[in-house]
């Protein structure tokens, strides 16, 4: 079982800043910089949302939420920034809840949400580890990209009133590519920590 954890405080337990980044994995956060306040929930939707609603309930201050994680690529050819080729998506969406069913039955469904100083990419989330052709492509019609954890992350930050942006790394094609994951997280968390160094204020 994967517990929370905060890194990055003053011996008093006070954050050192307000900004809070959410990873899912000790291995995505592995070269976050020293000072930054670190919440590491766990693998999943459910992980995610339990374990950064109780970090925003608590009433240490929080600016902002930054989530940095890997990301398989739902379409071919799809790049980066420039920089360090990563993703700041614009709307994360998820992808496994019935929702035209459930509003067909007259339940108010949100699955979508827009994120601030995005790149124009839309993030698909859901707790099932794409790596079926099939799956793929019935996702490529709908998003570029695909993670297990930055829709919840969006959707606790919308409801606790708290501005998130998602940073994400490519790692793999969402196909049978994907299984080589823990070989190719590293270099993507040397990505994210450098961006991390160059954009938040410690």
């Amino acid at each position: 079982m994967t517990h929370p954890i905060i890194v990055g405080v003053t011996p008093n337990g006070m954050p050192r800043n307000s900004v809070l980044v959410v990873s899912a994995t000790r291995a995505e956060a592995r070269h976050v910089p020293p000072g930054t306040r670190v919440l590491v929930t766990g693998i999943g939707k459910v992980r995610a949302t339990m374990a950064l609603s109780r970090e925003l309930a608590r009433g240490a201050p929080v600016s902002e939420v930054i989530n940095i994680g890997t990301a398989g690529a739902l379409r071919d050819g799809v790049t980066g920034d420039a920089d360090l080729g990563l993703f700041l998506p614009s709307e994360v969406l998820e992808h496994d809840i019935s929702s035209t069913e459930l509003r067909a039955m007259g339940y108010e469904m949100t699955d979508r949400w827009a994120l601030p100083d995005g790149d124009g990419t839309v993030l698909a989330s859901g707790d099932t580890f794409v790596a079926d052709p099939v799956r793929r492509r019935e996702l490529a019609e709908h998003a570029h990209l695909v993670d297990m954890e930055g829709c919840a992350v969006a959707h606790v930050g919308a409801e606790f009133g708290v501005p998130c942006r998602l940073v994400k790394a490519v790692t793999d094609n969402a196909d049978e590519g994907a299984m080589d994951w823990p070989g190719l997280v590293d270099a993507a968390a040397r990505r994210l920590g450098r961006w991390l160094e160059l954009n938040v204020e410690r």
